[in-house]
């Protein structure tokens, strides 16, 4: 595949053109066998390129979108609880249990349909490479159901997907919380790890404390898994610091920190992904972003798509939201939402387009990534392509 006529493309590569996502105007990509082999200047492209050919006719070319924080597998909505919200009732943890009832009485292929769905829908949106969680089971085979409903998104028509397993959500109203640690630690993690890349777990009041938190990331370490965390969301807590003590590769919403908390991350080479959907869908307090990036960690920027706190797929309205209420330049936005992601889930294959890179990229119906937070709500994505192949591409 050759694509031709960009009037910019955003490599996130700074040896390729200057500012924060390494733009070159008047611009080409060359793909083979789902892979970037070269970028540059239309004028200097190779020439004799087999295969399909497309003219995007001035329009930009981001980097596919890599949402790293996703819950796409559940039943139900939360519809009443979010009108509740707008209303004036703040958001506690314990709404997640509506959704574990809907989830446990659904059969394995209705939540593998749920999760295509939205997978899909995400990919419509430019998403490439997305992260999904288990979480709203919370039993042994309901857990491990969830992972497998999960393992089934995919297909050309969807984005890649890493799974995680987030058996440590909330406690269920069967357990007490020291007992359901011990479950989550033993029985659950070794049926759901096969399944899994990643373990996560919800580090907050109403959730699980530092302690519990600890022994369910070692747990999970012990079965071969990466670390995430749901941390400091609600109020200020242990989560981000522990996320450094362990290793972890991303911690996630991060509305209130320290300076501390601040350091720890920068120290424990954290990720900070944040999730400005979900503090629009809950009235929150936006998280610290510029202060974060002045400090030096590295910010993705994530959709929390779930039924109770964020229930969208799109990372161009996220985009746009991190501008608005963090403050952040639409580069930084665009680069926290694609190299960021990448960063998150410690992929140095997507979320950027160099030689080399995955050939997954989105074509903008406009001139320039800043429209993507200039026109907040309209559908700019043109084109998809995931592995070098066209996943998606708009009838317009």
């Amino acid at each position: 595949m050759l694509l031709t006529g960009i009037g910019v493309l955003a490599t996130n590569d700074p040896q390729l053109g200057p500012g924060l996502l390494g733009e070159i105007h008047d611009a080409a990509v060359a793909v083979e066998a789902g892979w970037v082999v070269w970028v540059g200047r239309e004028a200097d492209a190779p020439q004799g390129v087999d295969g399909e050919r497309i003219d995007v006719a001035g329009r930009c070319v981001v980097p596919g979108f890599v949402d790293a924080h996703t819950h796409l597998v559940f039943a139900g909505d939360r519809a009443t609880e979010f009108e509740a919200r707008m209303a004036g009732t703040p958001y506690q943890a314990g709404g997640i249990r509506t959704t574990v009832s809907a989830t446990r009485a659904a059969t394995t292929a209705q939540l593998a349909q749920g999760a295509s769905r939205l997978a899909a829908e995400a990919l419509r949106g430019g998403t490439t490479t997305l992260e999904t969680k288990s979480g709203y089971g919370l039993t042994v085979v309901d857990e491990r159901r969830s992972l497998e409903a999960a393992a089934t998104v995919a297909g050309d028509d969807v984005p890649a997907v890493e799974r995680t397993f987030l058996g440590a959500h909330v406690v269920p109203a069967e357990h007490t919380i020291d007992d359901y640690v011990a479950l989550v630690c033993g029985e659950m993690m070794q049926a759901c790890a096969p399944l899994a890349a990643w373990c996560d777990v919800f580090c907050e009041d109403g959730a699980f404390g530092e302690d519990e938190a600890r022994a369910v990331l070692r747990a999970g370490a012990a079965h071969g898994l990466g670390a995430r965390i749901h941390a400091n969301q609600l109020g200020h807590g242990p989560g981000a610091q522990l996320a450094a003590e362990v290793g972890a590769a991303s911690a996630d919403h991060l509305t209130f920190l320290s300076d501390a908390d601040v350091a720890a991350l920068v120290d424990g080479g954290v990720v900070a992904t944040l999730l400005p959907a979900a503090e629009f869908c809950t009235r929150s307090a936006p998280a610290p972003a510029r202060r974060l990036l002045s400090a030096g960690v590295v910010v993705a920027l994530a959709s929390d798509c779930n039924p109770g706190t964020s229930y969208t797929t799109s990372m161009p309205f996220v985009v746009a939201l991190a501008c608005q209420r963090y403050g952040l330049t639409a580069a930084e936005a665009v680069h926290a939402a694609t190299a960021g992601g990448a960063a998150a889930l410690r992929r140095a294959d997507v979320g950027h387009l160099a030689v080399g890179a995955a050939a997954d990229l989105v074509v903008i119906d406009a001139p320039t990534p800043v429209h993507l937070a200039y026109r907040p709500g309209v559908q700019l994505v043109a084109t998809v392509v995931r592995g070098g192949r066209v996943a998606w591409r708009s009838a317009a």
